[in-house]
């Protein structure tokens, strides 16, 4: 990857490319699955359909950790309204691979990986017809995961007041500093570098660089320090940025196609609207007019 600057989300919708279907933007998304090994306490078997997309089937040993099916059962319990088609798609192959990540042995919760989530989350989710709505889908997804929304939004915050406030060498140095946000970047660095308590994602990909996003730090130095300070791989981070910044360009395009069928659907819905106003004031105006001619064709009568 050439320059961070690049990815910047403003630029995003800049980007050319050809409109997919929802079908084909879940096909794409495949490509921004969570990379994870799988855990002793789970037995999987994998397949390829027909249609040459890998199938994984989990089953866990323990007795605490819920199905695949189970989460997104929850989540449409917790969530019963319709989801239009170019989201839900999308949503869905987003549960599936969050929960794999979620339920394994070496996942640990981190405001990073929260962070790049809540960043995620509000991209593909931007334009919803109904705030509302997004918010209420956003504590569905989280709350079917066993997790707490709340936290998960708290710490984004919190991340990007402190982001804000940083330049690239004191985004870099946090490991001189005190501060709770330097705290939890120093643990993230300690999990990381011990090779066994951090799992990571390319959430926390995306979190790293809305960090420097927001630090304006946008040399590609910056990313490859920070990586080297949190023990992270910086070549997995470019990779993984690269297929977001993909995926998500492609989100933008059918979205984009999206608004425009519902304005002609709108517009085709108040012309015919329009139509019966009008046919129905000529059936008023001919009612009254036949009405009209029975009372003058009455006879008169002279009392």
């Amino acid at each position: 990857m050439a320059a961070v600057t690049s990815l910047s989300f403003s630029s995003i919708s800049q980007s050319k490319f050809p409109i997919p279907s929802a079908r084909n933007l879940a096909s794409n998304f495949d490509a921004f699955k969570i990379r994870s090994s799988i855990s002793s306490r789970d037995s999987c078997n994998l397949r390829t359909s027909s249609s040459s997309r890998m199938v994984i089937h989990c089953m866990s040993t323990a007795t605490d950790v819920p199905t695949v099916s189970e989460t997104k059962l929850n989540f449409l319990k917790a969530y019963k309204k319709p989801v239009p088609s170019i989201y839900n798609t999308v949503l869905q192959e987003l549960i599936v691979q969050q929960h794999l990540m979620r339920y394994k042995s070496t996942y640990r919760y981190d405001p990073v990986f929260a962070l790049g989530f809540v960043t995620v989350y509000d991209q593909l989710m931007e334009g919803y017809p109904s705030d509302e709505d997004r918010e209420t889908i956003f504590k569905a997804y989280i709350t079917a995961l066993n997790e707490d929304p709340d936290q998960y939004r708290a710490d984004a915050q919190k991340l990007e007041e402190w982001a804000r406030s940083q330049t690239a060498s004191t985004l870099v140095d946090f490991a001189s500093r005190e501060g709770e946000v330097e705290g939890a970047l120093k643990d993230i660095a300690e999990r990381a570098g011990s090779k066994g308590s951090f799992s990571y994602s390319r959430f926390f990909a995306v979190g790293l660089f809305r960090l420097l996003e927001l630090a304006n730090a946008t040399e590609p130095t910056v990313l490859e320090k920070l990586c080297a300070a949190l023990n992270v791989n910086k070549k997995s981070v470019d990779r993984d940025l690269d297929v977001y910044r993909n995926l998500l360009s492609k989100l933008v395009q059918a979205k984009e196609l999206l608004k425009e069928y519902v304005d002609r659907e709108k517009k085709k819905r108040e012309e015919r609207t329009e139509a019966q106003k009008a046919n129905e004031a000529v059936t008023k105006c001919l009612g009254e007019y036949q009405y009209a001619g029975l009372r003058s064709n009455l006879p008169v009568t002279f009392v």
